[in-house]
Order: C-alpha cells, then structure tokens, then sequence
C-alpha cells in the first residue's frame, strides 16, 4: 500500500511552530524592543530577506544559483520609486525648474518632457503590477534564452552576475532617464500619506514582515506540491528527469522567475522603508551578498533564510559601527566559517543539534535525510 501524502496546503507541526515563531519574533519581540530607527534598520534587512526566500526555492530546491538576484531586486525597487517620484514632481512642487512636472534629475539633465517608459508609473496599480511583472519579464528572457540551450552550473552562475554588472553600468549611464549614479532620491509620499515619518516606516515595517510571513507560506506551498517535488529531483538527477518526459527547462523558468517576483517585491519594499533606490543596490556585490544570506541561514530552509538574513545585516551594521575599515573581512570571514563549519548554515546546525532533542516534542526521531529538502525549519 502506498503511503499517504500530505496534501501539498497543508503545514507540518514543526512547519506551524517555526512560523509562529518567526512572526512573534518580527511582529512582537522586535518592536518591542527596538526604538524606531533600530525597527526601521531590520525593516530594512527583512526586504533581503525576499530575495533569500527566492534563492531558497532556485538555489537550494532546484540547484540553480543566481549571482545576479540584485538586479531583480533593483528593478522591484527602481518600479516603486519611479512611482513615488512623479507624486513628488508635480508642476506645483517643481515650478523653480525649468520643465515643471517632470523629476528634477531629468530637468538637471535637460529632458523637456516626461518619457513614454515613464508614463504608466503615475497609476500607483500599474505601478504595483510592474513591481512583480518587470522583474519576471527580465527573468524569463534570461532563462529562456539559457534553459532552453542548457546552459546551467557555473557558467549561468557567471553569465548572471556578468548581467548584474552590465544592468548597473545602463543605469549609471542614462543619468537623465535614472538618475543616474545617485538613484532616485527625495521621496515623499504614497498616494498621498507621508512616508517619512517615524510612525509611517513603523507601520511598513509590520507591512514588510506580513508579507514576508506570507511569501513563506507561498513557497512552502511551492515546496510541498509536485512542482517542489520535480524541482528537487531536477537538483539531484537532471537527466532522469528529462528522460522521464518532463520538460526541465520550463520548470527552471518558472522557478527563476518566481524568485526574481520575489526579489521585485523586496525591493520595491525597500524603497518604501528606506526613501530612496539606487544602483549600488542592483550589482555584483550585493547579489553575491544576497546569496551569503541564504548560506548562512541554509539554502534548504525558508525560516533559515530570514534568520540568516537577519544575522548577517546586524552583523555587517555592527562590524561597520565599530571598525568601519575592517567590516568587510568580518563579513568575508563569517562566509568563510559557513563554508567550512557548517555548510547547512543555521538550519543545519538545528537539525543537527537541536531538533533531535525535540524529536520527541514533536513525534519524530533524529534529523531529516541530507537527500530531501527541509520544509521551512
């Protein structure tokens, strides 16, 4: 007789306690404890956090490592600002420039008119719409383009962060159109409510972790379906899969342009915390940040992600707080001692130290197989 399958909505025990967790963790612990402006910082890393989660179902489930994810998180971001930039320009706001009605970086830089591309950013849905539908447009014409001819490993790995280079040189150099090397800065308002103030990031802040709570509940849903389950045997035996008549390359498109949905929305939630977007968000070096976070956490765990998340930010604010000329060794060496010590990052120590302990608690005995993927630990 075959054994039963839980159905593919459905949350495990230690699944339910490890999200409860985390959500009075974010929802009621921190800002209990922290003022506004330590709140508004983890705000901040919990929009990476997006990104992290992504990787966990690409890298981690489908074994598709991205060097590139900044990008997406870039053009989530770049979508919501341009949005909260034209609120700010109106002709009243900008009537000293010599075009008024248009940003004032497209004025510095002599533009007379608004660009078409700009156009549909005045409606705050269409807006909304593209900060998940440009980022996933991207992707696919990245994956299809490289799936499709199997290209996959280190040379896509490569191939990404080579784009991630190439998206910061475009925005750097259309200065009039982008604003260039500065970003989009002076945000103000969301239709109309001050973003500015302390109250308004507080409340985005609990925005941010309620939508996180909610994309892990997304790809948990993802993990436990028959997609998730194809995703992982893809990871382990490409080939076998595809002679078993599934067409590998669309499942690794739809998953690469999930995460990049889900970088998009990180970054257009970093944009509302933080009041600004620029390109130093979009290139190699916070992508390859960005994949650090998911190793430290474990690139097999949801709740692992965010934790790691977590820990790397305030390690990196803390390194740069105290020696600011040396914080970039503290983070090379924290990456270096996941590698080493603990290659399943925090989710491996857990289950190796931990959660057997707890078997009991919860009606188990000992760690998971290496071979199957842990469902949000």
């Amino acid at each position: 007789m075959k054994p039963a399958i839980a159905p593919a909505f459905s949350l495990g025990l230690k699944d339910l306690i490890g999200v409860v967790i985390l959500g009075l963790v974010l929802v009621v612990l921190l800002p209990l404890v922290l003022d506004p402006f330590r709140l508004n910082m983890v705000g901040k890393y919990l929009t990476y956090a997006f990104v992290a989660v992504g990787l966990v179902l690409c890298w981690g489930n489908a074994g598709i490592l991205s060097l590139g994810q900044g990008v997406f998180f870039g053009l989530g971001g770049y979508c919501m600002a341009m949005y909260l930039k034209l609120e700010a320009s109106t002709p009243e706001a900008t009537k000293i420039q010599s075009t008024p009605g248009i940003p004032d970086f497209m004025d510095w830089n002599q533009l007379t008119e608004l660009p078409f591309f700009w156009v549909p950013f005045k409606s705050l849905g269409l807006s909304l719409a593209a900060v998940v539908l440009v980022p996933a447009a991207f992707a696919l014409i990245i994956a299809y383009a490289l799936f499709k001819r199997r290209v996959g490993g280190v040379y896509f790995a490569i191939i990404t962060q080579a784009l991630a280079a190439i998206m910061t040189i475009l925005i750097v150099g259309q200065q009039g159109y982008t604003g260039g090397i500065n970003g989009i800065t002076d945000l103000r308002t969301l239709h109309g409510w001050d973003i500015r103030t302390d109250s308004a990031k507080t409340l985005l802040y609990f925005v941010n972790a309620g939508l996180l709570i909610g994309v892990i509940l997304l790809c948990q849903f993802v993990r436990r379906s028959k997609l998730g389950r194809i995703l992982v045997a893809m990871r382990d035996k490409e080939d076998r899969v595809r002679f078993s008549g599934y067409d590998v390359a669309s499942y690794k498109i739809f998953v690469f342009c999930f995460a990049a949905a889900l970088a998009g929305v990180g970054g257009a939630m970093f944009t509302l915390q933080v009041g600004f977007m620029s390109p130093s968000f979009v290139g190699i070096t916070p992508s390859i940040e960005m994949v650090i976070y998911t190793a430290v956490g474990g690139r097999l765990s949801l709740l692992g992600a965010v934790y790691g998340t977590l820990l790397v930010n305030w390690a990196k604010t803390s390194f740069s707080e105290s020696f600011p000329e040396l914080w970039l060794f503290g983070l090379g060496g924290l990456f270096i001692a996941v590698v080493l010590l603990f290659p399943n990052g925090l989710a491996g120590l857990y289950r190796a130290y931990v959660e057997p302990r707890l078997g009991s608690l919860f009606g188990r005995k000992g760690a998971e197989p290496k071979a199957s993927p842990a469902p949000a630990e």
